[in-house]
């Protein structure tokens, strides 16, 4: 941009310098209907400074840095979108958008408002070829898909698509601000202003009822994320502990930090009174850690407080969080959430 305003202003003044040499050396044309030559420069530089001004307003609307850090050049108009990742999909959706989206990755497959016979993709590791060969608009992506390289989709920048790049939220202000960046993106803000103002009013109205909690009545909870023998769970510094923590409970592991692998002799020492896990995928989860060996003495499994939570609105970091809140919450505390 700075070179082609060089070039403008340098062609501007070029035309001033003949202008003014023309005058000085031939005499005026008198001929009323014909313009001066002062005038056709006049309105030559305005033309140019009327292009340059739509320039400068065309790169400010269109080059945006996405949540990722990486400078981006939004298209000007949007006509078709892949989304690797099921929590964008469903921002995507969200926003009315699900008619544009031509491709998404295996694990969205299913979503109500993506459209059925298009493409899938695995999420750390897709068809490249088929990618281009789809040459979208845009392609929504999180952090799992650069799967340890520096710029996997560059072929595909370089063919012209937009690669915006939304790296998985720890917080329930992120996901709200990557809802506001993602419908701004789209062209949708006015339904994104929407979708955050109903999602903001519903954490406010948990909140509310959380904060009339006796504090000798909350509880202790452990949830796990993955079963035995590899069981994982989480800490302090992730959405889902604030999920925990809004609803006006306690997790057991939150004096540690982020995702971590966890020992079953840690659960029974810290003997939490409810234990949720989401992992839907066994034939019957709930019953597996009750039948655990060395828990039978954990409260939570001798007064047979184990819940599974659905798995897709506790595991993806959108709007959708609030339903595995409110579903965790009139468990733990039927009396005060159960009957709002």
């Amino acid at each position: 941009m700075k070179k082609k305003l060089i070039s403008i202003l340098t062609a501007a003044a070029m035309v001033i310098l003949c202008a003014c040499g023309s005058t000085a050396g031939e005499s005026r044309n008198t001929d009323p209907s014909q313009p001066s030559d002062s005038a056709t420069s006049e309105e030559s530089d305005n033309e140019k400074q009327e292009t340059e001004q739509q320039n400068t307003d065309s790169s400010a609307k269109t080059s945006v840095t996405d949540p990722s850090g990486a400078e981006i050049t939004l298209p000007d108009e949007i006509n078709s979108i892949v989304v690797l990742a099921p929590s964008l999909s469903e921002i995507v959706i969200s926003l009315d958008l699900g008619d544009k989206v031509t491709g998404y990755d295996s694990y969205s497959a299913g979503l109500a408002g993506l459209p059925e016979n298009v493409p899938t993709f695995e999420i750390t590791n897709p068809d490249m070829e088929q990618l281009a060969a789809l040459a979208p608009d845009i392609l929504l992506v999180t952090n799992e898909s650069l799967y340890d390289q520096e710029s996997p989709f560059q072929a595909l920048i370089d063919a012209g698509t937009c690669v915006i790049c939304i790296p998985n939220r720890d917080s329930i202000e992120g996901i709200k601000s990557d809802i506001e960046f993602l419908a701004s993106a789209l062209g949708a803000s006015e339904k994104g202003k929407s979708l955050i103002d109903d999602f903001g009013a519903q954490l406010e109205e948990l909140a509310d009822i959380a904060a009339d909690i006796p504090q000798e009545e909350r509880k202790r909870v452990y949830f796990e994320v993955a079963p035995a023998p590899n069981m994982y769970s989480f800490g302090s510094g992730v959405f889902l502990n604030e999920m925990i923590e809004w609803i006006g409970a306690e997790n057991i592991l939150a004096d540690q930090s982020g995702w971590f692998t966890v020992e079953g002799e840690t659960i029974a020492a810290a003997n939490p009174d409810v234990i949720f896990t989401n992992a839907d995928y066994m034939e019957d989860p709930v019953q597996e850690i009750l039948d655990r060996d060395g828990w039978a003495d954990i409260s939570a499994v001798a007064n047979k407080n184990v819940y599974c939570i659905d798995n897709n609105s506790s595991s993806q970091p959108n709007h959708n969080i609030v339903k595995a809140m409110r579903q965790m919450a009139e468990i733990l505390y039927p009396d005060y959430y159960s009957a709002k």
